[in-house]
């Protein structure tokens, strides 16, 4: 048998060889903050850096894209919230659209909470 874990439903599966699932156990995380990107931003709110979207539905071509250089306030599991440095805007991002974050620093990883 072999063994999964489900990221979000903190579980595992016991799956047999053919396939079947046959039931769940409840396990502890590896990790105090698992490693979603949600988690990431968060643990480095107030790091500066440049945030990078894309939109496959936009109609005007050159809108399809936005950077915004700032900072996280605040990140949730499909969304972030950036205030972008040099105006003090605020966006309010749906994560379906994030594609990466560029840094000048080291980032956190993990919480370093006990």
């Amino acid at each position: 048998m072999v063994q999964y874990y489900y990221p979000g439903y903190g579980q595992q599966q016991m799956v047999t060889p053919q396939g079947a699932f046959t039931g769940a156990t409840p396990t502890t995380p590896p990790f105090r903050e698992q490693s979603y990107i949600e988690n990431i931003l968060r643990l480095n709110r107030g790091k500066p850096g440049i945030f990078h979207f894309s939109f496959e539905h936009a109609i005007e071509a050159g809108k399809n894209t936005k950077s915004v250089a700032g900072m996280v306030e605040a990140a949730g599991r499909d969304h972030v919230i950036l205030s972008e440095a040099k105006t003090g805007r605020r966006f309010l991002f749906p994560m379906i659209y994030f594609d990466y974050a560029e840094f000048n620093e080291e980032l956190s990883y993990f919480d370093q909470q006990p």
